[in-house]
């Protein structure tokens, strides 16, 4: 068995894994980003300019091009992986709740490659997204190759969608903890995966850096890093714009769900179709408002540097940020909602920039020269902050994610309050429908509190190191047989000077017993097992519970490290239990105290489903039997002693204590002997 016993060989095991995931996250969103840099200027940069304010422009292109990367998009989808349904961020966070952390790299890799050509084709949906998704199959994939558990798998899995968010984004602490509270509607994180996601997004990034597609420091938008927060009456339009973004979230949120739940199942297309179908219908409201196709922020940029201004009135700027704003929501739920590939999670940036800019416009037309050309500049970075705070239930995440992209440290301030507010009012309605609430109602947390008992306690605390069951490999039957206790299932340790070789248990005794002929020339090396699972000392009891589960014997030899490992001692099942038993205890009488009631029935739910894992399989027990009635006078054979009475007779104690082992099968039954058997439970 591999075992990483120790925090740190555990803890290096992660790091390493983790920087593995980092690597090949990164070269991943390397490949989309040169996919959809070159894509993006071959289509639909050869039909219209996208980061413009131009409106009311039809060209045939901007119609029919979507359609066409929607039509590609699902005929790739429904040809090399046609059970690839959902988004990035559904499909990963449906993977850690409730498929073990398994989430096959195909779907993924295939819905990353046909996101390219729907975006580049004008499709509204962002990269961002899918490169989530095939980070985290990437780390999934890795925990699979090498064997991991569950637990670790989800691990990676987190760690894979940080490596991909953070360096598609350029915010490696951002990506962190987007991965990590991504899972859960609450502001939680899972705390098991952040080092982890902390490793592989720095890998991540670094790689993504390496390429030469955007320069070390470099920002998603020019001009915010010297944007800072001045005075405390700025906060006034900011606590407006924290509810208008968690009132932007909804609105994307619904229109995505009447396509995926409403307009898709209503037309009875195809699944391949369906997204030409939404492309096409994209392709419409890109003739009215062609920025709704911008998949590179080119019309955030532009209003961040204030190119719009000069000849535009501020209501009309108003109307114009306004108005792609809203469209931008319908037209990425044509896209991503009728099956087209692509993600959610760039969109919701995009809007984010418009309101913000689109608030900054409207308090300019309603009070000219009472707002800061600055001050409406950094609203947008913060706008886009608070919608993805607000559509992904992530305000912390979005907070960090933010500052990073954009470099607008100096905006903490109203990145906070915004962030914050908008969450509040935008939370019920997020895009990623495979949250749950916090942790408590995750599967993959069912049983923390019993695990994080079983972690809490080592193997050498629980050590029976006088183990009164010991033969040498030369022993013969009637040698362990006169060692046994009535009323015991025992186990034996065989060992070799200071090593143990083999375990012989009541199973193993009954097996040869069962053999007529064999019971005379038994000897030890004959019945023990050989195939051991061992335990060292610094072993945690969570890893002797799945030792145990992997082992027929209720006891579990203690070795110490090294390649000549010495025996030390013994660890029982039942001793297992009645540590785990006394932990819960104490944990219930805290409970009890703070909480009462419903908390203490949880813990106890906890501890029957535990007793399953802990309590011994077997039921054989070894017994010293009075000779029944109706089997006196008759021999064992004659008596059929198996079938009668459901025991194995291993040997006869005579009247003078000395035992006949084996025990002779045709000589009659006295009732002043008695019989040294294995009784089992026959149910």
């Amino acid at each position: 068995m591999n075992w990483f016993p120790k925090p740190a060989a555990r803890w290096s095991r992660l790091f390493s894994l983790g920087a593995l995931v980092g690597l090949l996250g990164g070269v991943a969103a390397a490949g989309l980003e040169w996919g959809l840099e070159h894509g993006s200027e071959l289509l639909v940069g050869r039909f219209t300019y996208l980061g413009g304010a131009d409106v009311l422009q039809f060209r045939w292109g901007v119609l029919l091009l979507p359609a066409a990367g929607g039509l590609a998009s699902g005929l790739v989808v429904r040809w090399l992986c046609p059970r690839a349904i959902g988004h990035g961020t559904d499909v990963l966070t449906r993977a850690f709740h409730r498929r073990l952390g398994k989430m096959p790299l195909r779907g993924p890799l295939v819905k990353a490659v046909a996101s390219i050509g729907v975006i580049s084709c004008g499709g509204s949906a962002g990269p961002e997204g899918p490169i989530a998704a095939l980070g985290a199959a990437i780390g999934s994939t890795i925990g699979k190759v090498f064997g991991l558990t569950a637990r670790e798998c989800r691990v990676l899995l987190i760690a894979g969608c940080a490596a991909g968010v953070g360096a598609i984004f350029g915010c490696p602490l951002g990506g962190a903890l987007f991965a990590a509270g991504i899972l859960y509607r609450e502001p939680e994180f899972e705390s098991d995966a952040i080092v982890p996601a902390f490793v592989a997004s720095v890998v991540g990034y670094s790689i993504y850096m390496a390429f030469p597609l955007r320069e070390f420091g470099e920002h998603m938008l020019d001009g915010a890093s010297g944007l800072v927060f001045s005075e405390p009456g700025e906060l006034v339009l900011y606590a407006i714009l924290g509810p208008l973004c968690g009132l932007l979230s909804i609105f994307f949120s619904v229109c995505l769900r009447l396509v995926e739940r409403g307009a898709v199942p209503a037309l009875r297309l195809p699944r391949w179709l369906s997204p030409a179908v939404g492309g096409l219908a994209t392709g419409a409201i890109a003739c009215l408002l062609p920025q709704v196709m911008d998949g590179r922020y080119l019309f955030i940029q532009n209003a961040m540097d204030g190119k719009f201004t000069a000849g535009s009135s501020a209501t009309h700027l108003a109307l114009l940020f306004g108005g792609v704003a809203l469209v931008k929501c319908v037209a990425t739920a044509l896209t991503v909602g009728s099956g087209g590939s692509g993600g959610v999670l760039g969109p919701s940036v995009f809007i984010g920039g418009a309101a913000g800019a689109f608030l900054g416009a409207a308090a300019e037309a309603l009070f000219p020269g009472a707002v800061p050309e600055e001050l409406r500049r950094a609203m947008i970075p913060v706008g886009m902050a608070g919608v993805l705070a607000a559509s992904m239930r992530i305000p912390m995440g979005a907070l960090v994610m933010t500052t990073e992209m954009t470099g607008s440290y100096g905006l903490i301030v109203p990145l906070m309050l915004v962030c914050s507010s908008a969450y509040v009012v935008g939370r019920r309605y997020g895009l990623n429908h495979e949250q749950v609430r916090s942790a408590v109602d995750s599967p993959a947390h069912a049983a923390d509190a019993v695990v994080h008992t079983l972690e809490a306690v080592q193997v050498e605390s629980l050590i029976d190191r006088d183990w009164p069951l010991i033969a040498s490999p030369d022993d013969s039957l009637p040698e362990l047989v006169r060692h046994v206790r009535p009323g015991t299932r025992p186990v034996f340790a065989v060992t070799r000077g200071r090593r143990i070789v083999g375990l012989i248990s009541v199973a193993d005794i009954r097996r040869f017993m069962e053999e007529p002929g064999m019971a005379d020339a038994l000897i030890a090396s004959d019945m023990m097992s050989e195939d051991l699972t061992t335990l060292h000392p610094d072993h945690d009891l969570y890893q002797a519970l799945t030792a145990f589960r992997l082992s027929h014997h209720d006891v579990l030899p203690v070795v110490t490290r090294g390649r000549h490992s010495e025996w030390l001692g013994m660890l029982t099942r039942e001793r297992v239990f009645e540590t785990v038993q006394h932990q819960v205890e104490q944990l219930q009488k805290l409970v009890l105290r703070e909480h009462a009631g419903l908390a203490a029935m949880e813990q106890e739910g906890q501890l029957q489903q535990l007793v399953m894992a802990v309590t011994p399989m077997s039921k054989d027990r070894v017994q010293r039997l009075l000779v029944p009635m109706q089997a006196v006078g008759k021999s064992l054979r004659e008596a059929d002693f198996r079938r009668q009475f459901g025991a194995q007779v291993i040997a006869i104690e005579q009247p003078d204590g000395s035992l006949q082992c084996p025990p002779d099968l045709d000589t009659p039954l006295e009732t002043s002997q008695r019989l040294v058997a294995i009784v089992w439970d026959t149910d």
